[in-house]
């Protein structure tokens, strides 16, 4: 191994790991702990406040578009659940929105930090109003629907499954009233089969549909989100 270099994974110091470890205070519980050493110890994290991401999710859109070409200058982009920003972030860039070439306009129920080339709007997508809202402020339909949603774990796999898989319908339902002949949906889902009834409908909407799990997905999730392409409109 050459001098001053070390393999991942192989970081020792006197034979102690320099992984960090997170005590348990008396007012966090065990699951909050584990999650805050994780992110301590996340490389993802790390490169992300480094290189002025909100958030690591942004790495998994990254790949993702870089692997299919999705975001190109001009496109009108739609962020579900938007918050706290790092797939707007991208979305912007990649279409160019601070110059004015493109849109990008972000939803949440909370409320998130300015970002050039991104306007957001707080409210609830499932809002009666929302897709004339957002079509208003997008200056038409969408060419492109995201969602990063996921709801807040109870630790039970099979009801986080469906909890998740739930979002996931309730956004492709919406996509295919804002989106543009030609459009795409991008959305979280887990593994576990019982998305069926989702990858049906998409099939029918769609021209293409797959199952993608990006290197910045931890690989001890179940986390794969669903991709698909070629939204076929009205007349589908």
């Amino acid at each position: 191994m050459t001098a001053g270099k070390q393999r991942p994974g192989g970081d020792k110091e006197r034979g102690r790991s320099l992984k960090t470890r997170v005590k348990t205070a008396r007012k966090r519980s065990l699951s909050s702990t584990l999650w805050l050493e994780r992110q301590l110890n996340d490389p993802y994290v790390a490169q992300a406040k480094r290189e002025g991401w909100r958030s690591r999710a942004a790495y998994k859109l990254i790949e993702i578009d870089e692997r299919f070409k999705l975001l190109k200058p001009g496109l009108r982009v739609l962020d579900l659940g938007a918050a706290p920003g790092g797939w707007a972030q991208v979305a912007a860039k990649k279409v160019k929105s601070a110059e004015g070439k493109g849109r990008v306009v972000g939803i949440d129920l909370l409320e998130v930090d300015p970002i050039p080339g991104v306007e957001f709007t707080v409210m609830d997508f499932l809002d009666p109003d929302a897709p004339d809202r957002l079509k208003a402020m997008l200056g038409g339909s969408a060419d492109a629907v995201m969602s990063d949603m996921a709801a807040n774990a109870t630790g039970h796999r099979k009801t986080d499954h469906l909890k998740i898989v739930a979002l996931a319908e309730l956004a492709a339902d919406f996509a295919c009233e804002v989106l543009a002949p030609g459009g795409f949906f991008l959305a979280k889902v887990l593994q576990g089969g019982t998305e069926n009834e989702l990858l049906s409908r998409l099939k029918r909407d769609f021209a293409t549909v797959r199952h993608v799990k990006p290197a910045a997905s931890r690989a001890d999730s179940a986390e794969l989100y669903v991709l698909a392409t070629g939204f076929r409109g009205e007349g589908k």
